[in-house]
């Protein structure tokens, strides 16, 4: 599978590409240039490939394919035209690689974010939930909606198949790609999950947002950036004038409201939501609706809103109020948005598993940060009295979270399974030692099972069908990544498979 390229590309020479960026070398060529790449076997004639400096090697090592398949002009720093030397296509030089990168791609394609609305969410939890309550609110209003995320590419409510550079925002390239492929195919409206790492790598730059909204900030991402602050900082990078022309923040965090006060001194229109009186947008008094919802009233600058969704918990009920205020922002009628936001469903966020009518209830949650998983498993409390948690920890990422994600589930479950996530290239084993190690406090029985699907398999096996499972960690993945290679695994798949199992393949 190939990344999404708009069907008819508009070549510009590569000198009206690069103008005004302060790049050194080729940059007086007429070469027509109308795609842009970061792989370089997927560069063709016509494209500008950009080779960018990697942990062990240069990518400017790997030139050899690109050159094969005709590409016609690169770019790259320093360190990579030194490893280039002549290669009889034109080499533009950067010093912001990246930065450059991201403006080139925009003008590649045509600066297609220009021609939509375009909405941002960032934050540690629940963008990709957030975006798909935008995606049903805007698409009630009778917008032509796509997103852009984690969970894939949609536009009109159907996937677009793509290969991907990232797991959330795409690198620059793609990013400007997919947007001139959506409006191309008749899209007014974009929204999409900023990750951290996207504003530290400069993937939206080129990009300014109508409007951008901030959830919250926890923990995760560490082995990234170092501490907290830096992870901070990265979040707030969004909220500048290079980046958005308006936000609106989660207040109740300390985070939005330091962001909030930078945005509005920066001269950024700012919607500030919370749970305060001084607030724009009021989220006063959330309540459970069962088996899985919520209502709420909401005052919406001044005028008394009823929000009700179809997603358990009031961290659920934040991210709907933050998506009702800005789709609001950007003059999307609010009681459109309301009914579009009552029904809406995200893939493997609080997902509930259909098995059988006497199956304890299911659910598939990506839940996995500390904040997450408290989260999740205090909406199921509301709505459940015996609750069972199979919750892992990935590998080669963020240590320290491991501990505090083990106490979060230990504390609000009656049984805690602790198994496997992606352990990459770590051993299982160790990852798990070091969720138990943080457990100093639990509610119920903790076990510790090695193997995934084995570990779905036991929760199942000792629930009774007034228990809720819920397989927190993974959410909509279809994959398992254990050492460098990664096998098919879907924890909804394995749910019913081992319940299949359980019960001989006969309602019990």
């Amino acid at each position: 599978m190939t990344a999404l390229r708009p069907s008819h590309p508009h070549p510009a020479p590569l000198t009206e590409l690069v103008a005004g960026l302060g790049l050194s070398g080729d940059t007086d060529s007429e070469t027509l240039i109308h795609d842009i790449t970061l792989d370089s076997r997927d560069a063709v004639p016509g494209s500008l490939w950009v080779a960018l400096p990697g942990r062990g090697a240069h990518g400017a090592s790997y030139a050899g394919p690109a050159l094969r398949c005709g590409v016609s002009a690169i770019l790259t720093d320093r360190d990579g035209a030194a490893v280039l030397g002549d290669v009889g296509v034109p080499v533009c030089i950067s010093d912001v690689l990246r930065k450059d990168m991201g403006e080139v791609a925009a003008r590649v394609f045509g600066h297609p974010a220009g021609k939509m609305l375009t909405m941002g969410v960032t934050g540690t939890n629940g963008k990709t939930t957030t975006v798909a309550l935008l995606e049903a609110a805007l698409a009630s209003a009778g917008r032509r909606i796509g997103t852009i995320g984690t969970i894939g590419f949609r536009l009109d409510g159907e996937n677009l198949p793509s290969a991907r550079s990232t797991v959330t925002t795409p690198e620059s390239p793609d990013l400007q790609a997919l947007l001139a492929v959506m409006a191309e195919r008749g899209a007014d409206t974009v929204a999409l999950e900023v990750s951290s790492h996207a504003m530290v790598l400069e993937r939206v730059t080129g990009t300014v947002l109508d409007v951008s909204g901030f959830l919250n900030l926890g923990m995760d991402h560490m082995d990234f950036h170092g501490d907290q602050e830096n992870y901070f900082e990265a979040k707030a990078g969004l909220f500048t004038p290079e980046h958005t022309r308006a936000a609106v923040c989660w207040v109740d965090d300390e985070h939005g409201a330091r962001i909030a006060e930078r945005a509005r001194r920066a001269g950024l229109r700012v919607v500030t939501v919370g749970s305060s009186d001084d607030v724009d947008v009021q989220l006063i008094d959330w309540q459970p609706v069962k088996p899985l919802g919520g209502r709420a009233s909401i005052r919406l600058h001044g005028r008394p809103v009823a929000l009700e969704i179809a997603l358990p918990g009031r961290h659920n009920m934040i991210d709907a109020t933050l998506a009702l205020a800005m789709a609001e922002c950007v003059g999307v009628p609010v009681d459109d948005a309301l009914v579009g936001l009552r029904s809406a469903q995200v893939p493997g966020r609080m997902q509930l598993l259909e098995l059988t009518s006497d199956a304890p209830s299911v659910i598939i949650d990506f839940a996995h940060t500390p904040q997450a998983v408290a989260a999740s498993l205090d909406a199921l409390a509301q709505s459940f009295e015996h609750v069972i948690t199979v919750l892992g920890c990935g590998g080669d990422r963020d240590r320290e979270k491991r501990p505090r994600m083990g106490l979060a589930a230990a504390e609000r479950s009656d049984l805690l399974v602790v198994t496997d996530d992606n352990p990459r290239t770590e051993d299982p084993a160790t990852i798990r030692r070091a969720m138990l190690s943080g457990i100093t406090s639990a509610r119920g029985e903790v076990v510790e099972v090695a193997g995934r699907r084995r570990a779905i398999e036991h929760a199942l096996t000792v629930a009774t069908a007034d228990s809720v499972v819920a397989i927190l960690g993974k959410g909509h993945e279809h994959g398992q990544q254990i050492g460098h290679d990664v096998i098919d695994f879907d924890d909804g798949v394995e749910a019913r498979r081992a319940w299949f199992t359980i019960t001989e393949g006969r309602p019990r």
